[in-house]
């Protein structure tokens, strides 16, 4: 059974009709039984990249493709590696989801989609300009759920820091599907945001906000 619609795939094609560059989906699997929704994931994709040939779908297993899983940083699954496209190479933004981006975190998968096609991650320029002082590496964690209507305002904003600055990965976590991650960062509310294992906060800010936060960090 298709987990995409026929009304569904109408509103995405009207939603990606922006489109300018084509945007690559790697996707991290393993073997049935040791990933909980890798099969839903990888089926999810497979209709969404179906419905444009700006959008192409690479599934590599994580325990085969170690150097790959290495390139990337990922190590768990199902992993989503989203990359745009420059001069027909592969151009990492550090974007990623850990976990199947179902329900409400469905819209910040399009919404990145847009963001990469076009290239334009809608900062302001003083965001942009604050950015471009960071020179070291952040990993920020994004923890969510998919019932959760705040969640992908903030894993859309993380994901946009990571475009705009090749300094940031950002990752979506599916808290209920990595709970001993979760366990470890003490995840009682989504979302929760942590930039580099250091500084935290629960609940979705503005940019802004959450710049603040990410200079505590690296300072």
């Amino acid at each position: 059974m298709a987990i995409l619609s026929e009304q569904d795939i109408q509103a995405i094609k009207e939603r990606l009709s922006s489109m300018t560059k084509s945007v690559k989906f790697v996707l991290f699997t393993q073997k049935l039984g040791e990933c909980q929704y890798c099969k839903e994931t990888e089926e999810l994709l497979r209709e969404l990249t179906s419905i444009s040939d700006k959008m192409t779908l690479e599934v590599r297993n994580l325990s085969i493709d170690k150097e790959l899983a290495k390139l990337y940083d990922v190590d768990k699954v199902p992993a989503i590696v989203m990359l745009g496209s420059q001069n027909n190479e592969d151009v990492d933004y550090g974007i990623r989801f850990y976990g199947i981006p179902a329900g409400y975190e469905f819209a910040t998968l399009l919404e990145d989609i847009i963001m990469i096609s076009n290239e334009d991650s809608h900062l302001d320029e003083n965001t942009k300009l604050e950015l471009e002082k960071i020179e070291q590496p952040v990993k920020i964690k994004v923890f969510i759920t998919p019932t959760c209507p705040h969640c992908p305002q903030s894993v859309f904003a993380a994901h946009q820091l990571a475009f705009q600055s090749k300094f940031i990965t950002s990752e979506m976590i599916e808290a209920s599907e990595f709970p001993q991650l979760s366990n470890l960062h003490s995840v009682r509310a989504v979302p929760k945001t942590i930039i580099n294992d250091k500084v935290d906060f629960e609940g979705a800010m503005p940019i802004n906000m959450v710049m603040e936060y990410l200079k505590k960090a690296v300072d």
